[in-house]
């Protein structure tokens, strides 16, 4: 069984509640359809029920078992604008404009996650990236002890032999030592619940261990200084090069006495250029399947899709979000 199939299995073990605020998309639709028909979760489409039913008859999706929700006509909408504005009101937001914005499928999704009315929302078929973090942050918030929303991929490299987790891929520019730190914290709790492996967590450079000075390198060294100050259990060193990261005998000889050097599943990139960089790569000359961004940080998860996502896709970023609430 691979990573995505055991990801599969344990969602469906978790008998947990999805909402797809983008739910008149025939995708989201037939993504409904699949989670339904597969037992992985249950699921609330968001939207106009009739637009939704006339899109379901076109792609002849059985919508038996799907449950349908149109915030204009929700029991929970006042409750939520009333919660949204107390939650808003010090930057400046109005009542009025607090019940406007709950009317939107993506706020209104998230309030529902909010509320635990759902275990998780997943959403960017026809919304940017940022919109997506927008509802979660405003409504979910940030998790504990995070400083940032962030995202990694989960990479699974043909051969490799283990899924590796790259972050941040999708998010943050340019994070400090603190936002770092952060985004290595969060990938390593991302990593152990979606592979069940032992986060093992670099943070990478284009130097190890003070092979190279440079302001970009202190950043580097800070981050893991205070990783390992947040997340005393937490096995992760720094900084590392890739290749001392990932290759045991180049580990051993850059780093030694390293615990992470050459075995490492987690790698922290130091800013986003070298991350999406790094992982489009690893995408298209190893040909490995990449898994995301998949959204951390909030307090309960809120995923992110490509807009030119499939129903497949849809429905195995649903799955990940279901095995991240639990």
């Amino acid at each position: 069984m691979d990573v995505l199939e055991r990801i599969i299995a344990k969602a469906s073990s978790g008998h947990r509640n999805i909402v797809l605020p983008e739910g008149e998309d025939e995708r989201m639709i037939r993504a409904a359809r699949l989670l339904t028909e597969r037992k992985i979760c249950a699921v609330t489409l968001l939207g106009d029920a009739n637009i939704i039913q006339k899109a379901a008859d076109a792609g002849k999706i059985p919508m038996s078992g799907i449950s349908i929700c149109d915030p204009k006509q929700s029991d929970t909408l006042e409750k939520y604008a009333k919660e949204f504005f107390g939650l808003r009101k010090h930057k400046g937001v109005t009542e009025s404009q607090a019940r406007e914005t709950v009317l939107r499928p993506l706020f209104f999704g998230a309030m529902m996650v909010r509320n635990g009315l759902a275990d998780g929302s997943v959403a960017g078929a026809n919304n940017t990236t940022a919109d997506v973090l927008r509802a979660g942050i405003q409504c979910i918030g940030l998790a504990e002890g995070i400083s940032v929303v962030s995202s990694t991929f989960l990479m699974l490299v043909p051969g490799w032999g283990v899924p590796l987790t790259f972050a941040d891929c999708g998010v943050v520019p340019d994070p400090d030592a603190d936002q770092l730190a952060s985004i290595a914290i969060a990938s390593a709790d991302t990593h152990q619940k979606l592979t069940g492996d032992i986060p093992a967590v670099a943070m990478l450079s284009f130097s190890t261990y003070g092979s190279a000075s440079h302001p970009k390198v202190d950043k580097v060294r800070e981050a893991t200084r205070l990783v390992k100050q947040r997340a005393p259990n937490l096995l992760a060193d720094g900084e590392l090069q890739g290749d001392s990261a990932l290759v045991p005998a180049v580990g051993l000889k850059k780093a030694p006495g390293s615990k992470v050097a050459g075995k490492a599943n987690v790698l922290i990139f130091p800013d986003l250029d070298s991350g999406n960089i790094g992982y489009k790569l690893t995408q298209r000359l190893a040909n490995a399947i990449a898994l995301g961004p998949l959204i951390q940080g909030l307090k309960r998860p809120a995923m992110d899709l490509s807009r030119g996502c499939t129903a497949e896709d849809i429905m195995n970023v649903a799955a990940i979000c279901c095995v991240l609430s639990g």
